[in-house]
């Protein structure tokens, strides 16, 4: 943990507030039980209170997103999450017992869970309730001080929560900034005890740099190209369904959303077809669909045209699934699929982040794998099929932040699975007690008994030391 705030910092304010909660996160190191669940209890209300409205902010941000989405997506997931972390928080603070070698018996040692202090987080627009306040709510169960730099990009989301925040919380406690890019770099500067970032790869590494200049730790939550891999054990309408579902939540621009779709080679087309009638049943219309989102930006909008233009014109074939009746003034961008990419293309080596899903055909499962291996380790992993061999091999030759087999997204939902990337996709992880003990200090304590001998250790090193020295090169 750093030992004091030096880091410059231009924005006056910015640096009162973490100066506040640097302080207080000293003044009082131990911070029991029942302050925790008083400010777990606190977000709780704020949800139950301000939930409706924060569902019209997002909306509103979004120009189409519907309150329901918010709801299960943003909403619902955070109040699992602090009905889980209530729960479940007596037993994670307590101390816990280790064995101790026969070399320092009869001591006894133990880890002493306590908060690394001040945590500063960094979160994103794509669900901006969600991946805002679910690493606030981390950080408070383990006893943490928290600043929040919500997304500028969703500014009356960010808004709402600063105001719901301000009147639940004392700024010592928890309290938010607002502003643009600028002012995140400063915020990525102050000299947090642990900084979380939730965003793309590019943003990340710059985050990263910035908080290494403190030997700031940090958990970083990105994106990639998460694969979805179709066995030719495969029901292909059952699979089509839950790939759509996956890729077409939130319009795509969610980070674990399928980013490409592997099938055995000579099922493309029932594929499209099984996809486009999912689609159908998911969303019968795109635009004027409350259901669907629009694209978060005129910005974002383009830049995903922009990719379908480019891997058109290299000579791709794209299949619009529904309507195409032009652009959208609400942004809501008809799904497509992509055949014949290529390999270069930057389709397949950016995150899309947007309803386009590249097919890609394999001609055996060991390619299908060769394929994702050669690329950076994704952030999630998808397989349909019933042949259990073909799926614990992939399982097996494989390394992602996570797996859901026979379903897209759902891991994410599991409290008692941690949730992260890996390599280019991220490090660390939260959720549940993964999350509790990623922003808490394990500190080991051995308690020395009157009986230990550990003076058999000490020099001068004559006939005792070597005896005993003796002894234990035969025990170990």
């Amino acid at each position: 943990m750093n030992s004091s705030p030096t880091a410059p910092v231009a924005n006056a304010a910015l640096r009162a507030l973490f100066n506040a909660q640097y302080q207080a996160s000293r003044a009082r190191i131990d911070v029991p039980l029942a302050m925790r669940r008083d400010r777990l209890l606190r977000m709780r209300a704020l949800l139950v209170d301000g939930g409706d409205a924060l569902a019209a902010a997002v909306q509103a941000d979004f120009g189409v997103r519907s309150p329901q989405l918010t709801e299960i997506a943003d909403l619902f997931v955070l109040r699992t999450m602090l009905h889980h972390t209530l729960k479940a928080l007596p037993k994670w603070i307590k101390p816990v017992k280790v064995s101790t070698p026969i070399y320092l018996q009869p001591s006894s040692a133990y880890l002493q869970r306590q908060p690394l202090g001040v945590v500063g987080v960094v979160s994103p627009w794509n669900y901006p309730v969600q991946l805002a306040l679910g690493p606030v709510i981390t950080a408070l169960a383990a006893g943490n001080r928290v600043m929040l730099k919500p997304s500028e990009l969703t500014p009356r989301t960010s808004a709402l929560m600063a105001e719901l925040i301000e009147k639940a919380f004392a700024a010592e406690e928890l309290c938010v900034v607002q502003g643009d890019g600028e002012l995140a770099a400063e915020f990525s500067s102050l000299p947090f005890d642990h900084l979380f970032f939730t965003g793309s790869t590019a943003v990340g590494r710059i985050v990263a740099k910035a908080a290494a200049a403190n030997l700031t730790p940090t958990t970083l939550e990105l994106g990639g190209k998460s694969p979805c891999i179709i066995d030719a054990s495969c029901d292909m309408e059952s699979a089509a369904i839950k790939i759509a579902h996956g890729k077409l939540l939130n319009a795509g621009q969610t980070c674990i959303a399928p980013d490409y779709v592997l099938l055995p080679k000579g099922s493309e087309g029932a594929f499209g077809e099984a996809f486009a009638k999912a689609t159908a049943q998911l969303f019968p219309t795109i635009e004027g669909n409350p259901d669907y989102a629009a694209i978060i930006s005129p910005r974002h909008h383009d830049r995903l045209q922009a990719l379908l233009a480019e891997v058109e014109g290299e000579g791709a074939r794209l299949q619009r699934v529904g309507a195409d009746t032009g652009p959208s003034a609400a942004r809501q961008m008809v799904p497509v699929l992509v055949f014949g990419a290529k390999a270069d293309s930057k389709l397949l080596t950016e995150e899309i982040f947007g309803p386009i899903l590249p097919v890609l055909p394999y001609d055996s499962m060991d390619q299908a794998i060769t394929h994702i291996n050669a690329r950076p380790r994704p952030l999630a992993l998808y397989w349909f099929g019933t042949d259990t061999a073909s799926r614990d091999k992939v399982l097996a030759q494989t390394v992602s932040g996570g797996v859901t087999v026979n379903d897209t997204l759902m891991h994410i939902a599991h409290e008692n699975l941690p949730f992260g990337g890996i390599g280019e996709s991220g490090w660390g992880s939260y959720h549940g007690e993964a999350g509790f003990l990623r922003l808490t200090q394990q500190k080991p304590v051995l308690v020395s008994s009157k009986w230990g001998r550990g003076d058999v250790f000490y020099p001068p090193y004559g006939k005792r030391f070597t005896q005993v020295m003796g002894l234990l090169k035969r025990w170990f």
